[in-house]
């Protein structure tokens, strides 16, 4: 088979097998550069070379660009912080690596991938190789000779940052090596715009992703920074809701505003949005940071013809349970004060609620969770993040 078939055939399978990778690789152009000893990634193109890709099977060629994707992603993100820029970009290839075997591709020979650096942020696994260095360097040189000598390690070592060196390589792509990492060097960098686009390419990538469900495993350890709660939350929250208010036309009843002139349009319409507020009354709960957020729920909502808030206030028992529709604003009293017990609010949820859109949970996040997911979206609603058995955290500050 011929490498750029094998290419396209991968690029395929990979958006079939895994869309989130293969949704990022689809952006990027693919470049054949026979001077390389296996392949590269730098911002928007992948490099490779074509004897190393013939080697390879499709589920092989497949790994190497959702690999070359995720450096993509990886490439500008400011996690570095001043460390040696070889061994940080081994690092993250590493971790990039274990993801991808945690989701089930198969790695193709010479990959930089060790199952012990499993479950961990590419800044672990840089310690850990820097350590692994350390220990052959030797043991006269002070700390400060010691860091300096694998800052000033031989760049040419970048040519591994994506595969190990490959031994059976043509001998034109090893006599040429040198040349390709002059190029690397005097590469010309995306300008701060082009940057700042991407990162908003690969944002816009995961929150779509995100919300189909269909983000990979562990993709936290790549990138971290896509995982954190500290956003603004009222923007989240106004696009959280937005999403669940779809709309649609309808010609019954009609849209009157052309009617007189026998013109027939149909009518928007939208489907019921109903949410459910809960609140945390076990003592604990911040009154004012409750009223910012209700008062951010119900200026969003005024914004939706068709919409039902349930807003059930709970400690380790049910203590209220009001319904509000469109035009009346959020009004509620704290009751309660006792423990804190999860559980009751979904067991009502499950017995008195019929097709609720999504549960919105006020609370410091102590208590009794259930042990079963329910089948609607869960957002708890907090100051201070904890750890949450299924939802998604949105942290008020």
């Amino acid at each position: 088979m011929r490498v750029a078939e094998k290419l396209e055939k991968a690029k395929v399978k990979l958006m079939l097998d895994h869309p989130y990778f293969g949704t990022v690789a689809s952006s990027l152009a693919l470049k054949e550069n026979n001077a390389l000893l296996t392949f590269v990634s730098h911002e928007e193109e992948i490099e490779y070379n074509s004897e190393y890709l013939e080697r390879l099977s499709v589920d092989e060629v497949e790994f190497v660009i959702a690999n070359g994707a995720m450096h993509s992603v990886l490439k500008h993100q400011e996690r570095a912080l001043g460390r040696t820029k070889w061994l940080w970009q081994t690092a993250t290839d590493y971790v990039i690596n274990n993801m991808l075997v945690q989701n089930g591709m198969q790695p193709p020979e010479y990959a930089n991938y060790e199952p012990k650096f499993q479950g961990m942020y590419a800044e672990e696994v840089y310690e850990i190789l820097r350590s692994e260095m350390m220990q052959h360097i030797d043991d006269a040189l002070t700390q400060e000779q010691e860091s300096e000598q694998i800052t000033q390690s031989d760049d040419s070592t970048s040519q591994t940052l994506h595969m190990h060196e490959q031994k059976e390589l043509s001998q034109n792509a090893k006599e040429s090596q040198n040349e390709q990492d002059h190029q690397s060097d005097t590469s010309q960098e995306l300008s701060s715009n082009e940057i700042e686009a991407l990162k908003e390419h690969f944002e816009h990538i995961f929150e779509k992703h995100k919300r189909q469900g269909t983000l990979p495993k562990n993709l936290k350890f790549v990138v971290p920074e896509y995982f954190s709660h500290q956003v603004n939350w009222r923007e989240f929250l106004y696009g959280y809701i937005a999403s669940y208010a779809k709309s649609s036309y309808s010609f019954s009843p009609p849209n009157m505003k052309y009617l007189y002139r026998g013109v027939y349009l149909p009518s928007l319409s939208s489907d019921l949005l109903r949410i459910v507020v809960a609140i945390d009354t076990s003592g604990s709960v911040d009154e004012t940071l409750l009223a910012t957020f209700l008062g951010e729920v119900s200026s969003i909502m005024q914004q939706y013809p068709h919409y039902e808030i349930d807003l059930i206030t709970a400690d380790a028992k049910i203590q209220s349970h009001r319904v509000f529709l469109p035009g009346t604003s959020l009004t509620y009293e704290i009751s309660g004060g006792g423990g804190t017990d999860f559980r009751p609010v979904f067991e009502y949820i499950e017995k008195e609620i019929s097709y609720p859109t999504v549960l919105l949970y006020f609370t410091d996040g102590q208590g009794r969770f259930p042990q079963n997911e329910p089948s609607y979206d869960v957002l708890w609603i907090m100051s201070d993040e904890v750890e949450v058995p299924f939802g998604e955290i949105v942290l008020l500050s």
